[in-house]
């Protein structure tokens, strides 16, 4: 099992960082060899299902994800978007929480963004599992950076 979390503030408020980082065909454009394909009819919520495809041309592996959880940002409630990950060769979670900063905490933001992910590759042994966290946080870090600044 390798799991990550990201931490990321932004100048956004909470609703249009929600939208950002819950626009999944976006995502396609910010993970390298990785494209998107929404198999249920928007807007996003609970039962929405989309498979990211990642790999070139055979050598590929598909990711289909499902949204167990949906919960947009509103005044005085954070944002929390549940992803279960049911592939044969990856499953696990993703979570997406999205809040307005409070009074107090440290200046730089609006939003505070935290993409939290448990992930396990079927064919990797668990010896691996710091490896992939490390590059799970890397490349998604990187999205959720690139996600955000539009």
């Amino acid at each position: 099992m390798s799991a990550f979390r990201i931490d990321r503030t932004t100048p956004l408020g909470a609703g249009e960082a929600w939208r950002r980082l819950t626009d999944w065909p976006a995502h396609a454009a910010q993970v390298p060899l990785t494209r998107i394909t929404v198999l249920t009819p928007g807007p996003s919520r609970v039962g929405t299902v989309f498979v990211a495809r990642t790999g070139l041309g055979r050598v590929a592996f598909d990711d289909p994800m499902e949204v167990v959880r949906w919960q947009p940002p509103a005044p005085g409630r954070p944002g929390l978007c549940r992803l279960e990950k049911r592939g044969r060769v990856v499953t696990g979670w993703a979570e997406i929480r999205v809040r307005e900063a409070a009074e107090g905490e440290p200046p730089g933001g609006a939003t505070r963004v935290r993409w939290e992910e448990e992930l396990r590759f079927r064919p990797l042994p668990g010896l691996l599992a710091p490896l992939t966290a490390h590059a799970g946080e890397r490349v998604f870090g990187r999205a959720v950076e690139r996600l955000l600044s539009g």
